[in-house]
């Protein structure tokens, strides 16, 4: 079975989407993918049922913030579980389309919540390790002071539309279907505003930018989303403000890459340090630190130093520093270093020919007997 695709790609909207957005996209995908349009296609009939799925769970405002905040497994703990058959898809496609046995829902006239926003951060490798606090500005729709949401100017109120007699919805009959579509004069409102307010032209909110701190948690990744409760766009109406999704985006670090919680660096050092061993300084997210490396370290060999790494974004114990050296040969010597390497190489020829001078004698073939030459 292939795993379950993202809602939101279900529909091809955004995470910041409207209801209205969703429930187009929704009548789209419904129509395109519709049984009676594809007699026998498979494909088609499961695709139906993941856009109906898909417009269930993202149409209830509950169910879309315990998704947007848990995912799939968030849903199922809260007893959604998504849809064992066709009763209940055309159950979703008839309320879209207005089919629910003739009968037909008053407009939404009172105050309902606003939109989620989304806000895209990009933060430096050391910020989104350590945790920083950044200033936002944040444009968004907020209630109108001078109507309270209403829309009408003070003293003045609204009335039924005439178009749609305060539905909000005007029917269409299309063949075998009964289609309901947003009323064109009141959007859906149901009502109809006499006198607008000057101030916001009738909207009930006005569009302002706000601005807040946001602190981000040492730890954190690319595509890690911090949500701060009701910083989005002040609802419609008067209603209360949704929420506002801080998208992260990491750079790369020049030497630092992470894993998890485990950071890595590569580190060049001397030969004579790799062959003798001593005391190097490395770099770590908060300053150098000293590691000793033991007499003759390969190229290639990693050192662990713990509690050097990335913070539990949880708050749990950070993680390691993993260090790995590269033996770095110096393209120019000095007259006195070039003498003592020259020294150097005798001295590892000669040990190199008497250790393949031995291993040939004690295997008894003279022909295993080698020689090196410098």
């Amino acid at each position: 079975m292939s795993p379950k695709r993202d809602y939101y790609e279900v529909l091809g909207v955004g995470l910041g989407a409207s209801e209205q957005e969703i429930k187009k996209a929704y009548r789209k995908k419904a129509m395109e993918y519709h049984p009676d349009r594809n007699p026998g296609d498979r494909e088609a009939e499961e695709r139906f049922k993941e856009a109906a799925e898909a417009y269930k769970a993202l149409q209830d405002p509950e169910k879309r913030r315990i998704y947007d905040q848990f995912g799939f497994e968030g849903l199922e703990g809260a007893g959604f579980r998504g849809f064992g058959g066709f009763e209940s898809i055309f159950s979703a496609f008839g309320d879209l389309f207005g089919m629910g046995g003739g009968q037909r829902r008053r407009g939404r006239g009172g105050p309902q919540r606003g939109h989620d926003l989304r806000y895209d951060l990009t933060l430096s490798f050391e910020e989104a390790a350590l945790g920083t606090e950044v200033d936002l500005e944040i444009p968004r729709l907020k209630t109108c002071e001078s109507c309270a949401g209403s829309g009408a100017e003070a003293g003045t109120g609204s009335t039924p539309c005439p178009t749609c007699g305060g539905y909000g919805q005007v029917q269409h009959a299309r063949g075998f279907f009964s289609i309901a579509t947003t009323c064109p004069q009141c959007e859906g409102g149901g009502r109809v505003i006499e006198h607008p307010c000057k101030d916001c032209g009738g909207a009930g909110r006005v569009e302002m930018s706000k601005s807040l701190k946001a602190k981000v948690p040492a730890g954190v990744d690319t595509g890690a989303r911090l949500r701060l409760h009701n910083e989005g766009e002040d609802g419609p109406g008067g209603g209360p403000p949704g929420d506002l999704y801080v998208c992260i985006t990491v750079q790369p670090h020049p030497y630092f890459q992470r894993d998890g919680k485990t950071l890595f660096c590569r580190v060049p050092i001397p030969f004579g340090l790799a062959a003798l061993g001593g005391k190097l300084e490395v770099p770590t997210l908060n300053g150098n630190r000293r590691l000793t490396l033991p007499e003759a370290t390969q190229s290639g060999e990693r050192f662990r130093i713990r509690g050097e790494g990335i913070p539990d974004v949880h708050g749990g114990s950070p993680g390691d520093l993993v260090v790995e050296v590269s033996v770095k040969t110096s393209e120019k010597l000095s007259s006195r270093a070039r003498e003592l390497m020259e020294e150097l190489r005798e001295i590892e020829i000669a040990d190199v020919a008497k250790d393949g001078e031995e291993e040939g004698e004690s295997a008894g073939d003279e022909k295993k007997k080698w020689k090196l030459f410098g």
